[in-house]
């Protein structure tokens, strides 16, 4: 095969989101496709750049030239693009999705750039400026793009308080959900009496919607390493875990690497980096249980036992893993880390708010044009988020409320587009910024049955361990049912109201804390919807299947097909007559309604 210029490569997006739209046979197409005009140039795997519903993602690199990503890319669709874009020289414009155009080059016409597109005008990347970019298995890659610079200023020329000091001054709050400042509890840890000192990683992400910390370990896993040596030193910790769920098999596949390639090139282990300094990490996997995204309850898994909460304090910065010190932050707020100490507190304390400093990574989920993964400025208001990054609603259909903050976040409604996301704003708003999921939800949803939805996810999670949460979010969830059913009596609002201030009020950990928040939250923006199912005995949205009917109109034309597909053969009619629905056959399974084309099936 023919040599190809310095510089010439393929970059394929091959994450999970990649992966699962067919990225390992676009790969394979790929190298056939090389080899048929002989070609041997770098195919270079790389993590999510964020533009989930655009993979399978090829980018073509050229010396001197832009940068062109291709997107919803079919194995059917390589040949084209090697023969015309790669040897012949020509992009195909009406395949491509964006470009990249460094200073001094001249852009294609007719592809817009990466800035030219709504989802990367207004964000602002520092957790995720590699990701897509760099192999994330090669740490050569990692280190030509100012990777373990941190570390190097950090051992060589930074006394652990400085560093300490330095995260503090930035204005780092934990990225996990708590948003307590990372300096501050680095401190806490650094300052406690006992040796060994352990430093712990929680990449326990379990959030329905969300893949924020998945999608940074699989793209730029180095980071995480990174950020947690110079945690190791600053705190004076030589030992640290990697807390991943098993879910996460790419991602575990990629840490390990990563580990190696660090020992390797000395920037883990023993004296790091020639210096006085040690630590060793190891990666712990966890079975899934959600619990032990909280900390007490992580350790326990760590330490062998059940993953149940404990009672705090003590605080794991004095008693944490097998009763010593310990630090724990998750993976996002590792990650920040190196940029604040090679570039100053300074520079990452002018992004974002006054109360919250910084970027915050966001999972777009839900009925929204743009899903996927998204980096911006705190501050950067809802409106922003959904309506300019996200794309809007999908189906041109009506933003009607986002949860954000995970299962146990809060639901805002479409009047509060204007809120900031911060951590003080959100909390005022009745939501929080949790680990950053956003799930987007319009105008078919019905608010009840979305609370529901999620209570039912914490009920099933709890560990059982304390009362207001086992019982509590079971008989809250048991009223909800109930409403969504039929069954709903006016008393209910009242008892869901003060059932869910007392489990935030009395349960053992966070999962209770804020379980009750998606009810919470919606009672007080959508409280008409339940009034609705309650006085009513309707559902506005047409969700709850025990509240409608479903009906055939004047539109039927006979084509009988609703009858075919019916799976209890509840309609009847004569071809090219008007059908009709047996009540009492009918499931309510929705069958008919899907395969109408001619809208005269109805709910009511």
């Amino acid at each position: 095969m023919a040599s190809d210029p310095v510089g010439q490569k393929i970059f394929i997006g091959m994450g999970t989101c990649g992966l699962a739209t067919g990225a390992a046979a676009v790969h394979e197409s790929v190298q056939e496709a090389l080899k048929k005009v002989g070609r041997d140039i770098p195919i270079i795997k790389t993590g999510c750049i964020g533009m989930c519903s655009k993979e399978v993602l090829v980018d073509i690199v050229q010396p001197n030239l832009p940068r062109v990503t291709y997107g919803q890319v079919q194995p059917e669709m390589i040949e084209k693009i090697i023969e015309e874009h790669l040897v012949g020289g020509n992009p195909i414009a009406d395949l491509a999705i964006g470009q990249i155009v460094d200073e001094g080059m001249d852009p294609f016409k007719e592809i817009p750039t990466y800035m030219d597109l709504p989802v990367f005008r207004k964000q602002k990347r520092i957790v995720l400026r590699r990701c897509g970019f760099i192999d994330p298995d090669s740490i050569d890659d990692y280190l030509a793009t100012g990777g373990y610079q941190g570390l190097e200023k950090a051992v060589k020329s930074m006394p652990p308080a400085d560093i300490r000091e330095t995260v503090k001054e930035s204005g780092l709050r934990g990225r996990g959900g708590g948003g307590f400042p990372t300096g501050l509890k680095w401190e806490f840890c650094a300052n406690a009496d006992g040796d060994p000192k352990y430093l712990i990683c929680n990449a326990d992400e379990g959030d329905p919607g969300a893949f924020m910390d998945r999608s940074i370990l699989e793209g730029d896993p180095h980071a995480v390493i990174e950020g947690m040596a110079i945690a190791s030193y600053a705190i004076g910790a030589e030992y640290g875990y990697i807390y991943c769920r098993a879910e996460y098999p790419l991602a575990i596949q990629r840490l390990k690497i990563a580990i190696s390639q660090a020992e390797e090139k000395g920037y883990l282990g023993q004296n790091i980096l020639g210096s006085d300094t040690s630590f060793t990490l190891r990666i712990k996997e966890g079975a899934g249980a959600f619990v032990c995204g909280e900390e007490t309850a992580l350790m326990a898994s760590v330490e062998g036992k059940r993953g149940m909460p404990r009672p705090r304090p003590p605080f794991p910065a004095h008693r944490g893993l097998w009763d010593h010190p310990t630090n724990i932050n998750n993976v996002e707020t590792y990650a920040c880390v190196p940029p604040i100490v090679f570039d100053g507190a300074e520079s990452y304390a002018a992004i974002g708010t006054e109360g919250t400093k910084g970027t915050k990574v966001f999972a777009l989920a839900g009925k929204i044009n743009n899903t996927g993964l998204i980096e911006v400025a705190a501050g950067t208001t809802l409106g922003e988020i959904i309506h300019e990054i996200g794309g809007g609603i999908e189906g041109g259909r009506e933003f009607k409320a986002a949860q954000l903050g995970g299962p146990s976040g809060g639901c805002l409604p479409a009047n509060l587009v204007e809120t900031p996301i911060d951590y003080d704003s959100l909390i005022e708003a009745g939501a929080m910024m949790g680990s950053g999921g956003v799930v987007v939800m319009d105008d078919s949803d019905c608010m009840v049955d979305v609370a529901r939805f999620f209570l039912t996810f914490t009920e099933n999670e709890s560990c059982g361990k304390c009362v207001p949460c086992r019982v509590g979010t079971k008989a809250m969830n048991a009223v909800l049912t109930r409403i969504t059913e039929g069954g709903g009596v006016e008393e209910d609002l009242e008892n869901l109201a003060q059932l869910g201030e007392q489990i935030k009020k009395t349960s053992l950990c966070g999962l209770g804390q804020t379980a009750p928040n998606p009810v919470l939250s919606t009672m007080r923006y959508f409280r008409d919807e339940y009034e609705a199912h309650i006085h009513d005995g309707k559902c506005p949205a047409k969700i709850c299947t025990a509240l409608i009917t479903f009906g055939i109109n004047e539109a039927c034309t006979g084509c009988t097909v609703c009858a075919k597909k019916c799976p209890v053969g509840a309609i009847t009619g004569e071809r090219k007559e008007l059908h009709v629905i047996d009540q009492s056959l009918c499931t309510k399974c929705n069958v008919c309604f899907e395969v109408c084309k001619f809208d005269a099936v109805v709910k009511e």
